[in-house]
């Protein structure tokens, strides 16, 4: 047999024992998708948005501010049920309004029911910042506040939201109210996470559309507010650089582990210069 003759019997061999396996993966592959309990067709919930752990925040500016709208939250919520089971004799305006947007939402079903709660919110507030409204840099408001007032910034939307899906029956584990960071320009912005079907989509008061986390490729998440209390979102490149061996110097001259701040691993530094300029920016 001539050389060429051995090469071109060699190279059909291949041809076919890759034919063979490439059909052996597409039945496989196809079997998977016709196999209704699969694990490829029943994906694990996502534990918390964007994938990321999260860990509990002991004090700081954040904190204290989610405690204070919760207080506030639940005041209004005697007023709101008082309003629900006596509609006649409700004198307050704004919990005639957060009623009505919840009875309609509960109305419907999974991402519809999201959908609604994110549309009438962001149609019942007129967006305006802080510093305007109040004179201040950063003031939280409750739901019925902001309804009364008919304006507020992203976190006032955001906030009225998470209450109101929690009142139309969604999960309290299945909301987050997220604080994200820009990455282009630095500027903070809160939305609610809700998850429907295993997955997150955020509920932004710039849109009606209700993005997956993995579509949100531009921000990064700083902190979630959930059923628990207010959770800092543990960063993987933080982590990695927190697992690395530093310089004893290093260690000894970092001043804000010294004055004992909440810390992601040992990168303190990084977490409470996060912290500080999130309570600025919103």
């Amino acid at each position: 047999m001539s050389a060429f003759t051995a090469a071109r019997a060699g190279a059909i061999a291949i041809i076919c024992i890759f034919n063979v396996l490439g059909a052996e993966a597409y039945a496989a592959a196809y079997a998977l998708r016709e196999n209704p309990t699969g694990a490829a067709e029943t994906p694990a919930p996502a534990p918390e948005p964007f994938g990321l752990s999260t860990s509990a925040l002991t004090d700081g500016p954040l904190r204290a501010k989610w405690l204070a709208v919760e207080r506030a939250i639940a005041a209004e919520a005697d007023v709101i049920a008082g309003c629900a089971s006596d509609p006649g004799h409700c004198t307050s305006q704004p919990a005639l309004r957060f009623r009505d947007i919840v009875t309609v939402a509960a109305a419907r079903e999974g991402l519809a029911r999201l959908g609604e709660i994110n549309r009438a919110i962001n149609l019942a507030i007129r967006p305006v910042s802080d510093q305007a409204q109040y004179g201040v840099e950063d003031h939280w408001s409750s739901p019925l506040a902001t309804l009364a007032a008919g304006a507020g910034d992203c976190e006032d939307y955001a906030i009225a939201k998470l209450v109101a899906l929690r009142a139309a029956g969604v999960a309290a584990e299945d909301l987050r109210l997220v604080i994200i960071r820009e990455n282009a320009t630095g500027d903070d912005h809160a939305v609610v996470a809700a998850r429907s079907g295993g997955h997150w989509r955020m509920l932004d008061n710039r849109t009606f559309l209700m993005i997956e986390d993995n579509g949100f490729g531009k921000y990064r998440p700083l902190f979630a507010i959930d059923a628990e209390g207010a959770k800092r979102f543990e960063q993987p490149m933080i982590a990695i650089a927190a697992r690395q061996p530093r310089p004893a110097a290093i260690e000894t001259h970092d001043a804000v582990a010294n004055a004992g701040a909440t810390a992601v691993g040992s990168n303190t530094a990084t977490v409470a210069f996060d912290e500080f300029f999130m309570t600025l920016a919103l």
